[in-house]
């Protein structure tokens, strides 16, 4: 099982969305995956067993996991290639 952290302001509203879309697109790809979804604020306490974080907002901060920018989740724009990059990590 693929352990993944959805992370935005709120842990609410857009972090909503991307965790379902990478849902949806592990689910399509016979991946099992958790979901840990939480504010921008609690990732550094709860990288433990993650195999990556996706974010709505944009980080500087390197946790030295792979990450990638979800906000594609929210646009539509360039999302098959953030898919992709998803893919890549948890494969």
């Amino acid at each position: 099982m693929k352990k993944v952290i959805v992370a935005c302001g709120g842990a609410v509203a857009t972090s909503t969305v991307a965790a379902n879309g990478i849902k949806e697109l592990c689910k399509a790809n016979g991946i099992d995956v958790e979901i840990l979804q939480i504010r921008m604020s609690e990732i550094e306490s709860s990288l433990q067993g993650i195999d990556l974080i996706v974010t709505t907002m944009r980080i500087k901060r390197d946790y030295g996991l792979p990450y990638v920018n979800g906000m594609a989740f929210l646009t539509g724009i360039n999302k098959e290639e953030t898919e992709e990059k998803i893919l890549g990590y948890l494969k």
